[in-house]
């Protein structure tokens, strides 16, 4: 559990309330379908965090989305408030948490196993994920994409949005985050007002650098999401390519991973 002192502060974007009411502050709209990737987990039709393909039936996001009632992906949407001709719903089989993870910040990440395969088309596709032993230069621009709030007591976003934010090192952030970032798993961006970011509601969708998914959108600051002297924090995907290639290894079909 998280300390109540801690809550004060800063806030995991896990609860079901919390993150289908904010989202991308600032930004902009994105060409629809132009990240065919993009999933919208959701809860009794109701949008909850991000998420992204990564093989037909394989979806990963942060562990903290998993809720305590049955997950619906939703792919190939742009306007999540339609029923796009483009939409897949499919249930989820089973929620894969890493085994580390305890409900703190440390080692969230999920994958979701799909009910039936995803159909790929031109509306949907699988994203290749980083290679082991990639890094990830700082001061670089990365994408950030999802549904939700645009801002504090403002309407939500039923299109999905994207902006920029800059990799930040890692020092910098474990000066800021102290305990609460490991340098090990976690990687972070820096942002600014003009451009904006992520806020609650964005938990689990992509950092894409240069096309390739590099983190999973962790924590931000509770208070005020989109202040710049606090650095937005995600898990680093290619720390877990090992797990992730086990999971779906052991419960897939090996042949068609993209790892």
């Amino acid at each position: 559990m998280i300390h109540t002192y801690f809550t004060i502060f800063f806030f995991q974007l896990l609860s079901l309330t919390g993150a289908s009411e904010s989202g991308i502050v600032g930004g902009k709209v994105a060409k629809p379908h132009s990240r065919p990737y993009m999933a919208s987990l959701q809860f009794r039709g109701h949008h909850s965090c991000g998420g992204i393909l990564i093989r037909e039936d394989f979806v990963l996001t942060a562990a903290h989305c998993k809720g305590n009632e049955p997950m619906t992906v939703v792919l190939g949407a742009h306007d999540i408030s339609k029923k796009e001709k483009s939409q897949q719903s499919i249930k989820v089989a089973a929620y894969h948490q890493h085994p580390e993870y305890t409900g703190n910040f440390n080692y969230d990440i999920m994958l979701l196993k799909l009910k039936t395969k995803a159909k790929l088309n031109k509306y949907v596709k699988a994203i290749g994920l980083p290679k082991k032993d990639g890094k990830i230069p700082a001061n670089i621009n990365c994408a950030v994409a999802g549904w939700g709030r645009t801002g504090h007591n403002k309407p939500p976003s039923n299109v999905l949005k994207e902006t920029t934010e800059k990799m930040q090192f890692s020092f910098e952030c474990k000066n800021i985050w102290q305990k609460y970032f490991d340098t090990d798993n976690m990687i972070c961006t820096k942002f600014n007002k003009k451009r904006g970011g992520l806020c609650q509601g964005d938990s689990g969708g992509p950092l894409i650098c240069n096309t390739k998914p590099q983190g999973i959108t962790a924590f931000t600051l509770k208070s005020d999401c989109d202040n710049p002297k606090y650095p937005h924090v995600f898990t680093k995907v290619h720390f877990f390519l090992p797990w992730i290639k086990t999971v779906m290894q052991k419960v897939g079909n090996v042949t068609s991973a993209t790892i």
